[in-house]
């Protein structure tokens, strides 16, 4: 078995969601749900077909974000994940419809932070193990961090 670990490389600005469904039709019914969950959205999603031809299938309302999506999926290279990359909205306003996707199985993660994709690879295939979503920790918030947060959450309009 080998083990890598596989850059998530997007353009600046966006959010990325990985995760694992388990059907052809996913690339199409996520699109739906995305679609429906905020009006314009602008995204990139790719899906890693693993049987038959065995294609990345991609769809998306932003070019730019479908071939990044397709450029990623293909580095990763695991059966059934997918990979959706969000531009002018947050994964919080589209992860209940991702979830309500019949062909969902995982979310390994929904982030704005650098990602690294754990990646196994056997005689069979490659399988996600898991994501590496940002930084470690540096401590524990204290009463000063705790007001800029909650200013924050108000700032950008999550809190009254």
């Amino acid at each position: 078995m080998i083990l890598q670990s596989i850059p998530i490389d997007r353009p600046e600005g966006t959010n990325v969601i990985l995760g694992q469904a388990h059907f052809i039709k996913s690339v199409e019914d996520l699109h739906e749900a995305l679609v429906n969950a905020v009006p314009r959205i602008a995204f990139g999603l790719a899906f890693c077909e693993a049987s038959g031809p065995c294609l990345v299938r991609t769809s998306g309302t932003d070019e730019a974000l479908v071939e990044s999506a397709g450029r990623n999926a293909i580095a990763i290279g695991a059966g059934h994940s997918f990979l959706i990359l969000l531009k002018d909205c947050y994964p919080i306003n589209v992860l209940p419809a991702i979830r309500q996707v019949p062909e969902t199985c995982t979310v390994f993660c929904a982030t704005a932070n650098p990602v690294q994709v754990i990646v196994a690879e056997t005689e069979l295939g490659r399988a996600i193990l898991g994501v590496v979503d940002g930084q470690g920790p540096k401590g524990i918030e204290g009463p000063e961090d705790v007001l800029k947060r909650r200013a924050f959450l108000r700032t950008i309009g999550y809190k009254f």
